[in-house]
């Protein structure tokens, strides 16, 4: 059965469009929806979320209660950076070609659609409530960051050096995109000083400043192992205790979904996940318990020292998505409390490791 035609705003799923979509994805059968419910759920900054609550005309086993629907963002800044920058064709093109050959726990798109000017898109999800939502203005505890690394591990370790994954072009970072960003470093760093002299510390502030001069070799790097990778694994996209407790954590937002390190992923996670001195005191063994996660599913040829010299290096991440997201999406209270607190976290961690020396030119 085809499916309805895509849904750019969440008013436009009614009681037919969710029959239609959810009868062309298998989950229902012979019912109907007959009346639908509509709440907002997290905090996405270029993507508005929605739970559905769903009644049917009848009984009918495995029929979900409720789904979660994504959309293009409402404002019109943000919506303009989701296109513009192929967030939104990133994420349905995840969930149509890559989620189901990883092993990172994602929820099951029961509709992944996508107009061809990549600015219009509906996304249906299976509800993966009820669950523990991570904060990224709270941080998380080591054991949750544990889990977290072995979320990880079980993203990466499949398509491991994959050659595959170079043959899909959305996949994969252009030279153009790259461009645009570093293009765009001098306007951002004059509005992020407008916006956050006197509020982020001198010594953090003076390594902003030197984005500019480390951002050309950082995306032309030779990183070794590419695999799937998220590219804003973060508390604020992860659901612990999914599902009322039956999956350890699930991850949401494949917006930046690359191909390219993992080990990026796991430094911008402990980064912005953690205090600065609980990550001090427990990083090299969370980095570790994810190279052991790695080993175990199959990971070769990727030792303990490169493993935490990526850990290292890939800490310039941190402090890039801290100062870029803050100036191309909606500016809100939380928005400003949340990157702060993500470019601290990065400045933090790269002033520890020498970050920014290994792509210094």
């Amino acid at each position: 059965m085809t499916g309805p035609a895509i849904a750019a705003t969440s008013d436009l799923v009614d009681a037919a469009w969710l029959t239609a979509a959810l009868r062309a994805s298998g989950a229902i059968g012979d019912a109907s929806v007959t009346a639908v419910t509509k709440t907002p759920v997290g905090n996405g900054l270029v993507g508005d979320s929605f739970r559905f609550g769903l009644t049917y005309d009848r009984a009918e086993p495995g029929a979900p209660e409720s789904v979660v629907g994504k959309f293009p963002a409402a404002d019109p800044s943000s919506r303009a950076s989701g296109a513009s920058f192929r967030l939104y064709l990133r994420e349905v093109s995840f969930y149509r070609q890559i989620a189901s050959t990883v092993g990172i726990i994602t929820p099951k798109a029961h509709y992944a659609e996508i107009d061809e000017a990549g600015q219009d898109f509906t996304l249906i999800f299976e509800d993966m409530g009820p669950a523990r939502p991570g904060d990224q203005l709270t941080g998380c505890s080591v054991a949750d960051a544990e889990t977290a690394m072995l979320e990880a591990a079980a993203l990466h370790a499949p398509r491991w050096a994959d050659p595959s994954l170079l043959q899909l072009e959305w996949l994969n970072p252009s030279e153009e995109l790259n461009a645009t960003f570093r293009a765009g470093l001098p306007m951002v760093l004059a509005a992020y000083h407008e916006r956050y002299d006197g509020l982020l510390e001198h010594e953090f502030m003076k390594l902003v400043d030197r984005l500019p001069d480390v951002m050309p070799a950082f995306h032309a790097m030779d990183a070794g192992p590419r695999t799937v990778q998220h590219g804003d694994f973060r508390l604020d996209n992860i659901l612990f205790d999914a599902q009322g407790g039956k999956k350890r954590m699930a991850t949401l937002d494949w917006q930046t979904v690359t191909c390219g390190p993992g080990l990026l992923d796991v430094s911008y996670f402990l980064s912005a996940g953690l205090p600065v001195d609980v990550r001090r005191a427990h990083e090299q063994d969370l980095v570790r318990r994810y190279h052991d996660e790695l080993q175990r599913l199959g990971v070769r040829d990727y030792g303990w020292d490169a493993c935490w010299r990526d850990y290292r290096r890939f800490a310039v991440h941190g402090v890039f998505m801290g100062v870029f997201s803050s100036i191309v999406v909606e500016r809100t209270e939380r928005g400003d409390q949340l990157f702060l607190a993500m470019t601290r976290g990065g400045c933090a961690q790269a002033l520890d490791h020498g970050a920014f020396d290994f792509w210094q030119s």
